[in-house]
């Protein structure tokens, strides 16, 4: 039985993966690095040290200390600007967190800035509705390694026990996710799999394993994660 959620971030439950994309490309170009779209799916999962380093490998140059942070803070000023007017939550997210954090502990794990997400999270009113976050300074690789999703399982599981709860198996953890390197990496932790069609499509999210995809987490309640993950584990 479900008992606890953890959540990616980017593409799952604020709709910035363009706007990455966009603030990356603007600040890669100001070093004479040209980014795609294609450079940047194959990138999914990664945190932003990674995702810089992987950028300068593709075009052949040399990424020191300096260069690699002033790209990450021109990049996240970017982002910021493009969503300070703008929060783009996706449709229905906001309830659906709300409805799960009555029933079940709640996570986030992502690979994003931890400044980021939990400005966001204050932003939307989500503040309030996890237990932990997981974010890409808290690991050492990144998706589709399972690490982000074993710390997340040992944060709330301690924040579970603290409540005085019994202790929590990976099996009882639902990952929602929207790219197959994210759906590996909770498959690869012991844990059921959500995939919604935020990013890639359905059938990229099946052969990572994905256990059921949705195309958006606008109608899901509470009692949809029990009927579809505690009533039978079919692939939907």
């Amino acid at each position: 039985m479900i008992q606890a959620v953890l959540f990616d971030f980017n593409g799952v439950i604020i709709d910035d993966e363009p706007l990455h994309l966009r603030a990356y490309t603007d600040a890669l170009k100001d070093e004479g690095i040209t980014l795609t779209e294609a450079d940047y799916r194959e990138s999914f999962g990664m945190n932003d040290r990674r995702f810089v380093e992987a950028a300068y490998e593709r075009a052949g140059i040399a990424l020191d200390a300096a260069t690699q942070e002033r790209v990450i803070r021109r990049e996240a000023e970017l982002h910021r600007a493009l969503i300070v007017d703008d929060l783009p939550i996706f449709p229905g997210v906001v309830t659906f967190a709300k409805s799960l954090a009555r029933h079940y502990r709640l996570g986030i794990v992502s690979m994003a800035r931890r400044e980021e997400i939990e400005y966001v999270l204050e932003r939307a009113g989500l503040d309030r509705a996890f237990d932990v976050i997981v974010s890409g300074e808290d690991v050492s690789v990144c998706k589709p390694d399972p690490e982000c999703y074993n710390t997340g399982f040992l944060r709330l599981d301690e924040a579970r026990r603290r409540k005085g709860f019994t202790s929590l198996s990976p099996e009882e953890c639902l990952a929602i996710e929207d790219s197959p390197p994210g759906i590996r990496s909770a498959h690869a932790a012991g844990m059921r799999t959500l995939g919604v069609t935020n990013t890639v499509k359905a059938d990229e999210l099946r052969a990572a394993g994905a256990e059921v995809v949705t195309a958006n987490l606008a109608d899901w309640t509470d009692d949809t994660v029990h009927h579809l993950f505690d009533s039978h584990s079919a692939t939907r």
